[in-house]
């Protein structure tokens, strides 16, 4: 910059401020506040590049040059202060916006959780069966072959034995006692039936009487009434003389305490490998207020084989034995008028809050 003499510099920087102070006045919004402040404040702002041509002044002009640069900073900032002062004072709150602190509260609703109705379902079923003198037994999920199968009486190149209907975690083709996610919870009662006989010293030390609850878990295809894992209570009777009536009698008796004294039930003979005789328990329910009754299987039952019996070590000449099994999911549907098992683990907060 050329050296045009000191008071010149001087001038050339009032100047200046009064230009800024003009443009300051006729800023109506935060953002023009924000245009003006980077074009005379700002790092590459006009009060910078008048700074930049200090190399330019005179020796002994500089220091005035550089104290009206400060004074004119100082000038325009406290403009600026004040300019956003205003602005900020005038500013306009739309009234939708306002919040009245002497309006009264408003008391929030408090929706509280309860327990899934699967949860719910297998407490109930135990309860009922405790009242009866049932205690509760548990085992393993991963299963091995000798439990799920060798032992109830199912033996090898059986249909249930088959891959696709099966989750197996080890090869049947490779593995001599392949491992497998548990397809039903009579595993428990072959190993509540061992640890009889251990307790026995080898001699059955009995009676029992224990229900088994637990997920059990096969390749079915999905649809209303079939999922791939599902519940299961499986019950477990052994003592002297004990026969079909006492079968019957546990059943009918659970199912009117658990649905009511006006449940319908029946039984239909048919075949499992661990019971003989053996049958189909149904009952017969509304799935929905509106809908026909209809006859749904709950699970089966029947006389403890004698040929499982044998295997857990327990002599069949002098004890005998019921069991029976149901599907948690479908007492549940049965119980609540749940049309399709698929509502069960779909987490839909309506249909949660109904049950």
């Amino acid at each position: 910059m050329a050296n045009d003499g000191d008071s010149n510099q001087v001038q050339r920087i009032e100047a200046l401020v009064a230009r800024a102070t003009a443009e300051l006045a006729a800023s109506g919004t935060s953002e023009a506040l924000d245009a003006w402040k980077s074009a005379y404040l700002g790092n590459s702002g006009e009060l910078k590049t008048m700074l930049g041509g200090l190399k330019d002044v005179a020796k002994q002009g500089r220091p005035a040059f550089g104290a009206a640069l400060n004074t004119a900073r100082t000038t325009l900032e406290a403009a600026m202060a004040e300019r956003k002062a205003a602005l900020g004072a005038g500013t306009t709150v739309d009234v939708s916006e306002r919040i009245d602190v002497t309006e009264p509260g408003t008391m929030m609703t408090q929706t509280l959780g309860k327990r899934h109705v699967l949860s719910r379902v297998r407490a109930e079923l135990v309860d009922v069966f405790a009242r009866m003198g049932f205690e509760v037994a548990e085992g393993p999920e991963l299963e091995d072959d000798d439990h799920n199968f060798v032992k109830l009486n199912i033996p090898h190149g059986h249909p249930a034995r088959d891959p696709a209907d099966n989750f197996y975690v080890d090869d049947p083709a490779k593995v001599a006692q392949p491992r497998m996610l548990r397809s039903q919870t009579s595993t428990v009662q072959v190993r509540v039936m061992e640890e009889a006989v251990r307790r026995g010293g080898g001699n059955f030390a009995g009676p029992i009487r224990i229900v088994s609850p637990g997920r059990v878990y096969r390749p079915d295809t999905v649809d209303a009434t079939h999922s791939f894992m599902f519940h299961q209570i499986e019950g477990l009777a052994v003592d002297r003389n004990l026969s079909m009536a006492d079968l019957k009698s546990v059943l009918f008796q659970f199912t009117r305490a658990y649905f009511g004294e006006g449940a319908q039930i029946r039984f239909t003979p048919t075949f499992y490998p661990f019971t003989e005789p053996s049958a189909q328990f149904e009952i017969l329910v509304r799935l929905t207020p509106d809908a026909e009754p209809r006859w749904i299987e709950l699970g089966g039952c029947g006389m403890v084989d004698p040929a499982v019996f044998e295997a857990c070590g327990v002599d069949p000449e002098a004890w005998t034995g019921f069991a029976f099994g149901f599907g948690v999911e479908r007492l549940a549907m049965g119980k609540y008028k749940i049309p399709d098992i698929r509502l069960l683990y779909t987490n839909d907060l309506r249909f949660l809050a109904s049950v």
